[in-house]
């Protein structure tokens, strides 16, 4: 832990926050230093070659301030629900890009890329595609179908792709989802290579959860990378989802885990991105989300092939924690009116913002 003066200095950040009703931010770092303004987390970011993004879904759009804070202060978005499967083909054969398109028009208004989330996913699955059996080349077929579909539709309006998200469970061993269960391990290299034919310009990633240390779901990722490397599979990165919870620790291997990724030849990102606490929340424990913060920012910052972090979603308002994880939350660098915590001005010192 980081001495006393400094988890006192973060957690008086909130009341400073308050009193400042908010941080001015505009297009560029070079233009806000002119005016007189902050630069933006963003800013601050591509100062390091790196991006700093969040996550949104449609619903949101509709709040003027929230968009007005999403569109100025990052420059990468990642839509947290209207790339998926069941909403992009609810019906075998009829997509529907609408939910992921809303979105690409919001960061083409903005200047900001956009990360596309995600393509092979055990959940969130319609229900055509999960309420039958399928023999293996009956579903990969459905499989290619929807990959190369969804991947045509957004060429050159996305930097990266989820391909498949969460293929392993907690001991390394593969979770049997649909896809495992009918076509074998297989199926992640026939995504990755049915994306690459789809889009040959577009970034590939592997993405799961609690891979953000080294351990043996980790070290599950760092074999199938390896074997994907050398057996020429078009696989470009590994996303670190890093929702991580003050109860368990931090993972203080990450940075060595990035690095060994980048010795294969890949690219990191961390890519959904909350530190949830359990409720009330209190000047210590914000105190000790902002460290965690400024020490995930500090990874990626140290390791060259870490490409960008991604809130999942930047503001409490908006945080998918509390439904999923009773008597928690406030997992988010700004609270529920939109207001700086001191984890967003730790992330800011971390990138070197005042």
């Amino acid at each position: 832990m980081r001495k006393t003066a400094t988890r006192l200095r973060l957690a008086g950040a909130l009341a400073a926050a308050l009193m400042l009703g908010g941080i001015a931010t505009g297009p560029t770092a070079q233009a806000d230093e002119r005016h007189g303004k902050e630069p933006t987390l963003a800013d601050l970011a591509q100062r390091h070659g790196r991006y700093f993004g969040s996550a949104t879904d449609n619903p949101e759009l509709g709040d003027a301030p929230y968009t007005a804070l999403l569109g100025s202060e990052f420059d990468q978005i990642t839509p947290g629900n209207g790339m998926k499967w069941y909403a992009t083909e609810p019906q075998q054969g009829v997509f529907d890009f609408s939910q992921g398109d809303e979105i690409v028009k919001l960061a083409r208004a903005n200047r900001q890329k956009v990360r596309g989330h995600t393509l092979v996913w055990h959940s969130q699955l319609p229900e055509w595609l999960t309420g039958r059996e399928w023999t293996a080349p009956e579903l990969r077929a459905v499989l290619k179908k929807h990959i190369q579909t969804e991947v045509r539709h957004y060429r050159g309006k996305v930097f990266a792709w989820d391909v498949v998200n969460e293929a392993f469970n907690e001991d390394g061993t593969y979770r049997e989802s649909v896809f495992y269960k009918t076509l074998g391990p297989g199926y992640i290299a026939d995504a990755l290579r049915w994306a690459h034919q789809a889009d040959p310009r577009v970034r590939l990633y592997l993405n799961d959860y609690n891979i953000e240390g080294i351990g043996p779901k980790s070290d599950a990722y760092y074999k199938l990378a390896k074997e994907l490397k050398a057996k020429g599979v078009p696989l470009h990165g590994i996303g670190l989802q890093a929702h991580l919870a003050l109860q368990y620790g931090y993972p203080t291997t990450l940075e060595d885990n990035l690095r060994r990724f980048s010795r294969l030849g890949l690219d990191t990102a961390l890519t959904e991105v909350d530190i949830r606490m359990q409720l009330p929340a209190t000047e210590e424990k914000l105190a000790q989300q902002a460290e965690w913060y400024r020490d995930l920012t500090e990874a990626c910052l140290a390791v060259r092939r870490c490409v960008g972090i991604t809130l999942w979603d930047y503001t409490d308002k908006y945080s998918w924690i509390p439904a999923f994880f009773p008597g928690e939350g406030a997992a988010l660098p700004w609270d529920e009116q939109l207001a700086p915590k001191p984890a967003y001005f730790a992330i800011r010192e971390a990138l070197g913002g005042r």
